[in-house]
């Protein structure tokens, strides 16, 4: 899973293997870097932001999603947990949000949409009689 950790001034402090393989941003190219400024798309800036913020004040957030871009560009669809990293005194030393890639579910979920789509539009326009029936012999189903 991916893992980031930010501080609390939003710079970048932890970043670990797969956080770099989906973003092809090494480790050594995001640390001290303010995370929603120079990663996050302007569209879901102030969203990310406020998550962080919020975890910030001591709320966690769970399966927020957005898209995180890669370095050459592309979307990746980000199911993100963020929550307050706390030191053993209690003191508050940042983030560490937990991610899940999405990206290829979100596909999945677009193609069955479309699918599904031109079914609907197929039935709706058929220049014959489509029915459809139940298992109790039920109509469920009518151009």
């Amino acid at each position: 899973a991916p893992i980031f950790g930010i501080d609390t001034d939003g710079r970048v402090n932890e970043w670990n293997q797969k956080a770099a393989e989906i973003t092809g941003f090494g480790k050594d190219e995001v640390m001290g870097h303010d995370l929603v400024a120079e990663f996050i798309s302007s569209d879901f800036k102030e969203s990310v932001q406020a998550v962080l913020s919020n975890a910030l004040l001591g709320e966690n957030t769970a399966n927020f999603e957005f898209p995180l871009y890669t370095k050459d560009g592309r979307p990746v669809e980000v199911l993100l947990n963020a929550t307050p990293r706390i030191d053993s005194n209690g003191n508050l030393l940042g983030v560490v949000g937990v991610g899940q890639d999405i990206t290829e579910k979100k596909l999945a979920e677009a193609e069955l949409t479309r699918v599904a789509d031109d079914l609907r539009t197929l039935i709706d326009t058929a220049n014959a009689p489509i029915f459809g029936i139940d298992t109790r012999g039920r109509v469920n189903e009518w151009n």
